[in-house]
């Protein structure tokens, strides 16, 4: 098929991240010892079970004949090209890892990365987040990021502390009610 029908170009940027996946300039990629074994699974799971499944399956496409009509190369060779990217993104993230483990922290008292933090708004409403790495926040299970506003506004902050968060509908006060780590 001649590469003026299809819609890839040959300088395109595989490895663009979205704008929530981007971590700030020069800083390392910090994980929770579990964040970090569940990239290194997911890594062993692509290189390990996925993608040798899909070679073989394109491989048995090719020799089908036909390739621009066949619909088995076609997919087959498209999730090649998302795994190997999904590879190459969890090489480069988990090269600038930095695993913290947050039962280790000293200053148990304060918000750092790794807390559970239960704050609450001028109306009341309660709220648990645990602070994570950026590649293992799960916002909807209270998990955010340590680059989130709420995370940094709420980093270095001890019970009973209120603290201002900048919203987009303006300055928010948060009750700090509760800082606590796992336990080593």
């Amino acid at each position: 098929m001649n590469k003026a029908f299809v819609k890839e170009q040959d300088g395109e940027d595989d490895d663009a991240l979205p704008e929530a996946l981007a971590l700030p300039a020069g800083t390392r990629n910090y994980l929770t010892p579990a964040g970090y074994a569940g990239l290194r699974s997911e890594l062993a799971q692509l290189m390990t079970v996925e993608r040798p499944a899909m070679v073989q399956i394109v491989s048995w496409a090719a020799s089908n004949g036909d390739r621009s009509e066949n619909g088995d190369y076609l997919y087959g060779k498209k999730r090649l090209r998302e795994i190997d990217r999904r590879m190459r993104f969890l090489t480069k993230r988990l090269e600038l890892a930095e695993v913290v483990d947050p039962a280790l922290q000293p200053n148990r008292d304060q918000v750092f990365f790794g807390a559970t933090v239960v704050y609450a708004d001028r109306t009341g409403h309660e709220q648990c987040v645990t602070i994570v790495g950026v590649d293992e926040a799960q916002p909807l299970k209270g998990k955010i990021s340590w680059v989130s506003p709420v995370a940094r506004a709420l980093t270095k902050a001890r019970e009973g502390d209120t603290i201002m968060l900048r919203t987009p509908g303006g300055i928010e006060e948060l009750d700090v009610l509760a800082v606590s780590y796992p336990d080593a």
